[in-house]
């Protein structure tokens, strides 16, 4: 029996862990993608306490905290989550079923695809959804990034560190990164910008030569590529959350309160997939800590007995 299980294995799920094992609590970590996304991000330096390190150094030192207490981890994918007649929660995974006091989703989310005409055929053959992961490819060759947000920039920050030409294209009126990172951007001149404009289609047959638009840049509607990297948000994991009847928002995101409860009494959320415009692996771990406290109260507010048999 765990007092509580983090269902998450990011930086998110085990600064809760941490917090939450610092509270005396009986803690479970399950997950299936150790590091959770930071770990493909190449470069932070807006994580109070360390003044730039990469996203995996992150994550490993987050772990290392987490694990310097008695967290049990388990690297595998949860699913069903359920409550019992007795108010406990079974978390079950392909090995094994994990009896629970409270249960915190901090499940993420996966990269939302771009549905345009040759994406599918040509996925991973030039079109990519991380250039920390893909940069080196593509050295000495033009590549485009699709989206405006922060995170889009830093891929094609990262891509002019190998490519001579990097086309950001966007289909707002102005792309809305973080204000160094605007600058990055203005200071980097093989990097150019392409507002209000949408990808409609990937072309090339074995590999990525270029994409389609909807607006004409210098004269054409077709943009000559060697790859494509898309980022253009994410789609939240929060299925399993649903089925137990937690509350969601048209994002398909888990609505929480202030202090990362939902709906649900004893079931907490946080990190990217939860309802906010502002995901950061601060905010994410922020909200963990708050998950964790509020399970510890939970834990020793409430008196608990469990039979083998249920009701």
């Amino acid at each position: 029996m765990y007092d509580l299980v983090v269902i998450g294995s990011g930086v998110t799920g085990y600064g809760a862990a941490m917090y939450a094992a610092r509270l005396d609590l009986k803690v479970a970590v399950i997950g299936n993608v150790e590091g959770g996304t930071i770990t493909l991000t190449d470069d932070v330096a807006n994580y109070p306490g360390y003044i730039q390190l990469t996203g995996q150094q992150l994550a490993d030192k987050i772990k290392e905290h987490a694990l310097d207490y008695p967290v049990y981890v388990e690297s595998g994918t949860v699913t069903d989550v359920f409550r019992s007649k007795q108010n406990f929660f079974y978390v079950v995974t392909e090995n094994k079923t994990y009896l629970a006091k409270t249960v915190l989703f901090a499940t993420g989310m996966k990269d939302r695809e771009l549905e345009v005409p040759g994406h599918d055929e040509l996925r991973n053959k030039g079109v990519s959804y991380c250039a920390l992961c893909d940069a080196p490819l593509y050295k000495d060759k033009i590549v485009g990034v699709v989206g405006g947000s922060d995170s889009a920039i830093k891929e094609a920050l990262l891509l002019a560190k190998y490519c001579p030409k990097v086309y950001i294209i966007y289909r707002g009126k102005k792309i809305r990164p973080e204000p160094v990172n605007a600058r990055r951007v203005e200071r980097e001149p093989k990097i150019e910008v392409i507002n209000e404009t949408n990808v409609t289609g990937i072309l090339g047959t074995d590999r990525v030569t270029g994409v389609n638009l909807d607006n004409t840049h210098n004269g054409s509607d077709t943009l000559s590529l060697d790859g494509i990297f898309i980022a253009i948000g994410g789609i939240p994991y929060s299925e399993l959350a649903k089925k137990l009847g937690v509350t969601l928002n048209k994002k398909g995101e888990i609505v929480i309160d202030r202090s990362s409860r939902t709906n649900i009494e004893a079931v907490y959320a946080a990190g990217d997939v939860v309802e906010g415009e502002f995901k950061q692996a601060i905010t994410g771990v922020a909200e963990g800590v708050q998950a964790a406290y509020q399970a510890y109260k939970y834990v020793n507010e409430n008196e608990f007995s469990f039979t083998c048999q249920e009701e």
